[in-house]
């Protein structure tokens, strides 16, 4: 029988700690929504644009010299496969990353930039983990998941140690709710295990809404058939995994969903009041609070957790007033 390693709030602290002697603290801001001031840290600031690059590191670090040499193996749309391309070329590790062949052109790129071989698949009809599996084994390389592992969940939660520094550094009251984006749930997870006297929040987007749905029914539920189309292509995971829901349900974590339009305005809220770039998936944490889905309250941190938009769609995302 395979023993699971389960994330600890030790190794969150353990991956707080290499990661700040690295890389510097991504700012947090605040802003007052209604009246309340509300905090935002902003990790779409980070090198590779996104959060992903605290959990790639925390994992690819931990790997031995065999391991090393043999190569690590991702699938991600983008954010992740960039955090493990920019950890790799850093360690000197060889990276294969699957990608959808319609992921973000601007995450694509990063990724190749980053010296990653990126080989793509059909998110319609073909399976990222069953590709990576079979390329890892092929190969012999260590297989590095966007969100089911011990190590990247913990990377991710460095992100909420940081923030509770900064919030005590600025004399600003201790988190009592964190707002979330959640794909896989790994940032959320890793944030229950930093934070564990706030309440924690999970936002996605409107048919995405798979972990709030878990958390409400007490079990793991999947996306199910022909989810609507959204602009986040960072959050669309068919089904959240056990490390994840097993941390955000004993934590007594709730989930919300925004729709499209709210998650625009979101992105431009942001432009307008943080003077940040935030990505449609990075965006819906925001636009939970907006929206009056959270209420804003003394103490509220929200996570905006990425910015590599595309562009073009960016451009007429702040061009619109819907």
């Amino acid at each position: 029988m395979t023993i699971v390693r389960q994330p600890t709030r030790a190794g969150v602290r353990d991956a707080a700690a290499k990661v700040a002697a690295i890389l510097p603290q991504t700012p947090l801001l605040t802003a007052e929504i209604r009246g309340v001031p509300v905090c935002f840290k902003a990790e779409s600031l980070q090198p590779i644009g996104a959060f992903k690059i605290r959990g790639a590191w925390h994992r690819l670090t931990a790997l031995d010299a065999a391991a090393r040499e043999r190569g690590v193996v991702a699938f991600s749309s983008g954010n992740h496969a960039q955090g493990v391309a920019w950890a790799a070329k850093k360690l000197g590790i060889p990276a294969v990353i699957v990608m959808p062949a319609d992921a973000p052109k601007v995450k694509l790129d990063a990724t190749l930039a980053l010296g990653a071989e990126v080989v793509k698949y059909d998110r319609a009809t073909e399976s990222r983990e069953k590709i990576a599996a079979h390329l890892a084994h092929a190969r012999g390389a260590a297989l590095v998941p966007s969100f089911d592992d011990a190590w990247i969940i913990e990377g991710q939660g460095s992100a909420g140690i940081e923030a509770m520094t900064q919030m005590v550094e600025m004399k600003l009251p201790d988190p009592s709710n964190v707002v979330i984006p959640c794909g896989g749930g790994g940032l959320a997870a890793g944030l229950a295990l930093a934070l564990p006297e706030a309440a924690i929040t999970v936002a996605e987007p409107e048919g995405w809404d798979d972990m709030r749905r878990s958390l409400e029914a007490g079990w793991i539920e999947a996306v199910g058939d022909n989810p609507p189309l959204t602009a986040c292509d960072a959050l669309q995971t068919r089904q959240v995994s056990p490390l994840t829901f097993d941390v955000l349900s004993r934590r007594g974590a709730s989930g919300v969903a925004v729709s499209e339009a709210e998650i625009r305005h979101a992105q431009r809220w942001a432009a307008a009041k943080l003077r940040l770039v935030v990505e449609p998936g990075g965006a819906v944490a925001l636009a939970a609070v907006l929206a009056g889905k959270v209420e804003a309250q003394p103490g509220l941190l929200v996570l905006l957790s990425g910015g590599n938009a595309d562009p073009d769609a960016y451009a007429a995302v702040l061009g619109s007033n819907d």
